[in-house]
């Protein structure tokens, strides 16, 4: 049997998957060949679903801790059973501490409106202290609003072939967003130059027309320094600037402070391979930058999006179709959210029974989760519930991050698909469905298809729903929470129950019937060619750009992008993939620094930053620039030579806009291991 589903992944693909099914399992997975944005194939993670779903260590019926914590040892209990156990220590802890003393971690595991975020009525009921989702997207979004407002509206991808000149500025589209690249091949087949910005060679740059290597945290002053250039040469827009933006003379005075030398000497680009870049721009309208989130993990990584984001606005490029910015396309799915996520219980609404909702609850960013479980008091974190999300292996200073979770006074709940890091630490780890095994709804941030997923295949074992989880923890702890108990398809109509214009005409039985729908976006589709969609102008603030600067003592920056065959830990025990990605996790080294620090490829090295040390297998390449190491992929510590995460050492400081991450702030030294 074939069955149609949406790809659950953080991805900005969004996929329509062509799944064959027999007799209640998963046996294969491609792409849907007539979604114009999937066009009939399937990245290398997804074709993989088979294993991950029927992994051997898949949890599959609730169990209770009988070893220490984080060794993983459990013994089988009933859902009665664990159920009746976590209700009753949570409501000890809610009437000993209040609900802040409750703290959830999740994350993006599943995309799906409906079981990534409906459980959040729950804790939004008890008044849980307020979990701030900044780890990916939210020193972007930031940067983003700080120019064209709230609305994320990037350039439709399906009108990128009518670009002229392509900047894929820090996304290595090629590994994270592959159903990109036939519309950039269209583009270049049409004419389109490809250009990529980046900080080592990966498969994107080698797939561009050029590559421009550049420092780590040099994005913001090159990006005002070629924004300076477009000025002194005339080709700015300024018909377009006095029309629709504001603060517009006050950034090109600053822009002209900087000249190409001094976009050159902090990049490490050639004067030459700069010129180059700004000529290209200058003659292949419309432009579209394509930009990636990784330029923002770094201490001024907000400064630095503003920067470049400001270039399309600078060359007026949002006024012909192709051209423009895409960052993300999620402001285009205006759904009727009101209910979802249990806000309403702070304006109007109260549950009745047992809760204490608290509009003013106490807010814990979640990149700084160690800190919270080891130094928060009045009152301390004493319950953590963690779905959708591994945080033992994917949030910064892990080791901080463990040290919490090792906390006999800790009661940890987790809800899982598969034996992850933080699963090994529970209390209680209760088997969650994988998306292919329940309904929901699918927004993208990489296109403009909404989609709506049946259950493809059986659950295994005792696997429920985490809305059916809260919903039986509320029951009894005497809530009365009809959100979390109501059909999918309930949530989903009232999700569709908008006005807005991109959904008007679209309702939930022509989504159940075709599966994904476009949203309704006028054509052309120029979001910003005459300001904001609101009818406001367009603003360029002055960012202030800095880079970084090495701790004392540890001289070399590590990097931590995505790997070509990961995303974060969720395909981690899949065995051809971790073979595909070298079987353990390498650090690239320069040979310059190779050489200097008598390191071999091939050997193990330790690398140690202020908070941690941890252990790597050595790959020398020139793919990596001196002075940089890389270590590609979130892989599982379990999976590591050392059984530690590479986060042991990055940072858990915000960034310099939205509270977000600066991964890639993180300082080691770095030596052969003895």
């Amino acid at each position: 049997m074939k069955r149609l589903v949406s790809c659950p992944q953080d991805c900005p693909d969004a996929c329509r998957l062509l799944v064959t099914v027999e007799e209640g399992r998963v046996v294969a997975v491609t792409g849907d060949p007539d979604h114009p944005v999937t066009r009939g194939f399937a990245c290398a993670k997804t074709t993989r679903y088979p294993e991950r779903l029927y992994a051997a260590d898949r949890p599959l019926y609730p169990m209770r801790r009988v070893g220490k914590k984080g060794e993983g040892r459990f013994e089988r209990v009933s859902w009665e059973e664990a159920l009746d156990a976590i209700a009753a220590r949570l409501r000890e802890i809610l009437d000993a501490y209040g609900g802040e003393a409750v703290l959830r971690y999740n994350y993006a595991g599943t995309m799906g409106l409906i079981q990534g975020r409906r459980p959040l009525v729950f804790f939004r009921a008890i008044g849980a202290s307020e979990l701030d989702e900044t780890i990916c997207s939210a020193t972007g979004e930031a940067a983003w609003a700080a120019i064209y407002g709230a609305e994320k509206l990037g350039v439709d991808p399906e009108d990128v072939p009518k670009a002229r000149t392509i900047v894929l500025w820090g996304a290595n589209v090629v590994s994270t967003n592959s159903h990109l690249v036939p519309f950039l091949k269209e583009a270049r087949r049409r004419g389109a130059r490809i250009y990529a910005v980046d900080v080592y060679e990966n498969r994107t740059a080698r797939f561009a027309d050029r590559f421009f290597r550049v420092r780590p945290g040099s994005d913001g002053v090159l990006a005002m320094a070629i924004a300076g250039e477009l000025f002194r040469r005339g080709a700015a827009d300024l018909d377009y600037l006095s029309r629709y933006v504001e603060g517009w003379e006050r950034f090109r005075e600053a822009a002209l402070g900087y000249s190409l030398e001094d976009g050159a000497r902090a990049s490490g680009l050639s004067l030459s391979e700069l010129e180059a870049f700004v000529e290209g721009l200058i003659g292949g309208a419309p432009q579209l930058f394509r930009v990636g989130y990784g330029m923002t993990r770094h201490a001024s990584g907000g400064a630095a999006m503003m920067a470049v984001l400001a270039l399309p606005v600078v060359l007026g490029a949002w006024r012909r179709e192709g051209g423009g910015a895409l960052l993300s396309t999620s402001g285009g799915f205006r759904l009727h959210k009101a209910r979802l996520e249990g806000l309403h219980f702070w304006k109007n609404a109260r549950p009745k029974g047992y809760f204490r909702p608290n509009p003013y609850a106490r807010h814990v960013n979640q990149i700084q989760l160690g800190r919270a479980l080891t130094a928060l008091d009045d009152p301390p974190v004493k319950a953590l519930f963690v779905f959708n999300a591994n945080p033992a292996a994917t949030v910064p200073n892990a080791g901080l991050v463990r040290e919490g979770l090792l906390r006999e006074d800790l009661f940890t709940v987790v809800l899982e698909n598969a034996m992850s890091d933080t699963a090994r630490y529970a209390d209680y780890l209760l088997p969650a469905t994988h998306p292919l095994e329940h309904a929901d709804l699918y927004t993208s941030y990489g296109h403009y298809w909404l989609s709506w997923s049946e259950p493809a295949a059986r659950p295994p074992g005792e696997a429920r729903p985490n809305t059916w989880v809260f919903a039986e923890l509320a029951r009894r702890l005497g809530l009365s929470l009809p959100e979390l108990e109501e059909p999918p398809e309930k949530t989903a109509r009232e999700l569709l129950d908008t006005a807005h214009p991109y959904l008007v005409g679209l309702s939930f039985e022509q989504l159940m019937e075709k599966g994904s729908v476009k949203l309704s976006l006028p054509r052309p589709f120029l979001p910003y060619a005459r300001g904001r969609p609101d009818g406001g102008k367009l603003k360029l603030p002055v960012p202030p750009v800095r880079p970084g600067t090495p701790e004392p003592g540890f001289p070399y920056r590590l990097l931590t992008p995505p790997a070509h065959h990961f995303l974060n830990t969720s395909f981690g025990m899949i065995k051809s993939l971790r073979a595909a990605e070298g079987g353990e996790p390498l650090v690239w080294v320069h040979p310059e620094d190779a050489g200097r620090e008598g390191l071999l490829d091939g050997g193990y090295a330790e690398l140690e930053s202020p908070r941690g040390r941890i252990v790597r297998r050595v790959r020398v390449t020139e793919a990596v620039q001196p002075g940089v190491l890389v270590l590609e992929g979130t892989w599982r510590a379990a999976d590591a030579p050392d059984g530690k995460s590479a986060n042991e050492l990055t940072p858990d400081d915000e960034s310099d806009l939205g509270g977000g991450s600066a991964f890639n702030e993180t300082w080691v030294r770095i030596r052969p291991l003895e």
